[in-house]
C-alpha cells in the first residue's frame, strides 16, 4: 500500500519580518523629518514623533538611540556604501579612485534639478541643521566616525603596519573632500543659490580637490 500524500505549509516568506522592521524604521524616519521640518528639530519631541507615526516611544528608541539619529537615520547606510565602494574597488583602482568614484556619483546635492521643490528642500534640511547646536554636534562625530572607519579599512586593504600613520593622513584627507563640500553646498543654499546650479559647482569643486591629492602636496604651498 503506498503511504497517503500529505501537503507540507507553505514556508514562511523570507524576510517577511525584517520588511516590516524596515518599514517601520522609515515609517518613524519620514514622519520625524515632516515634523522637524515644520517645527525645527529641538521643538520636537520624540514622544511627538511616536504619536504622529503610531508607534510606542519605546519602539522609537529601538531604532534610533538618540533624537538625533531620527534626523540621520540615512547616514548609517551611507557609510556602509562608502566602505563597499573601497573594499569592492576595480583590479588596479586606487582607494582615492574609488572614493572620487563613490562621492562624484549623481545622488543628493549633484542630482538636483533646477526646480523650487530642490531648491527648497535643500534650503530646509541645512536651515535644520545650522539651527541646532546638537545636529551640528552630531554631524562632527558622525564624521569622525567616518573617518575612523574609512581608515581601518584601508588599513586592512594595504595590509599597513600596526600605528603606521599612512592610512589615518588619506583617510582624513580624503574625509577633508567631503566634509568641504558639504560645507560648501550649506553655504551655497544659505546664499539662495538654485540647486541646479549647485550641483555644477559642486562637481566642479570636487574635481579640483581631487586632482590635488592625486598631484600630491609636495609642492602645494612652496613660499616662493
Amino acid at each position: 500500500m503506498s503511504r497517503p500524500q500529505t501537503t507540507d505549509p507553505p514556508p514562511a516568506e523570507p524576510g517577511l519580518r525584517a520588511r516590516k522592521k524596515a518599514q517601520t524604521r522609515d515609517l518613524i524616519a519620514e514622519t520625524a523629518r515632516r515634523l522637524f521640518e515644520e517645527r525645527g528639530f529641538d521643538a520636537v519631541t520624540v514622544a511627538e514623533v511616536a504619536r504622529k507615526a503610531e508607534v510606542a516611544e519605546k519602539t522609537v528608541f529601538n531604532y534610533f538611540p538618540a533624537k538625533e539619529d531620527l534626523f540621520y537615520s540615512r547616514l548609517e547606510q551611507f557609510e556602509e556604501e562608502l566602505l563597499a565602494a573601497i573594499r569592492e574597488r576595480k583590479s588596479g583602482q586606487s582607494v582615492l579612485g574609488a572614493f572620487r568614484e563613490f562621492i562624484t556619483r549623481q545622488r543628493g546635492a549633484l542630482q538636483m534639478e533646477d526646480s523650487v521643490e530642490a531648491t527648497r528642500r535643500m534650503r530646509a534640511v541645512n536651515r535644520l541643521i545650522t539651527e541646532s547646536p546638537a545636529l551640528l554636534a552630531r554631524e562632527q562625530q558622525v564624521f569622525a566616525r567616518y573617518t575612523d572607519s574609512l581608515a581601518k579599512l584601508i588599513a586592512e586593504e594595504t595590509r599597513a603596519a600596526a600605528e603606521a600613520a599612512e592610512p589615518w593622513v588619506v583617510a582624513n584627507a580624503l574625509m577633508g573632500v567631503h566634509r568641504d563640500l558639504i560645507a560648501y553646498v550649506r553655504k551655497q543654499t544659505q546664499a539662495g543659490t538654485p540647486a541646479k546650479d549647485i550641483a555644477r559647482r559642486v562637481r566642479a569643486r570636487a574635481k579640483r580637490a581631487f586632482a590635488l591629492l592625486e598631484q600630491g602636496l609636495a609642492d602645494y604651498g612652496v613660499r616662493a
